[in-house]
């Protein structure tokens, strides 16, 4: 995909561009993971935190465990360690981030970019009264 200086990028040429960026290899945060979702009753962009460990081959593993976690719908479902709830998706970062009385549950920025983006995703999808996947 080539996109030109002169003229803005296609919607396709960025959902390619976005689709090739998906794939690229990303280290798992040691400090957790969140499941997002949306609470279309209350209004609310939600994120459930999980703690997890990561192994020696880059797998997350439960701390309990140290089982690996996979992703199945009949999957026995963990505990999660906080929920988060906002209105909007800078509600949502600011309880996250700046919360001085609740440590912020991420180490790498990455994953704090990635969540960022999602809860934009999550917010839209609200505000359009349109389903949310996170990726």
């Amino acid at each position: 995909m080539t996109i030109s200086h002169n003229s803005p990028p296609s919607a396709t040429d960025l959902q390619t561009l976005d689709d090739k960026l998906s794939k690229r290899f990303i280290a798992l945060d040691p400090d957790g993971y969140f499941l997002i979702y949306l609470d279309t009753e209350q209004g609310l962009i939600c994120a459930k935190h999980f703690t997890n460990v990561i192994n020696d081959k880059g797998l997350a593993c439960d701390p309990d465990t140290g089982k690996p976690l996979i992703a199945k719908k009949n999957n026995q479902p963990r505990q999660e360690t906080h929920i988060y709830q906002g209105r909007t998706a800078k509600e949502l970062c600011i309880k996250i981030f700046e919360d001085k009385d609740n440590p912020c549950p991420i180490s790498y920025l990455d994953h704090a970019a990635y969540l960022g983006r999602e809860f934009v995703r999550a917010e839209l999808a609200l505000i359009n009264g349109e389903p949310y996947v996170q990726d």
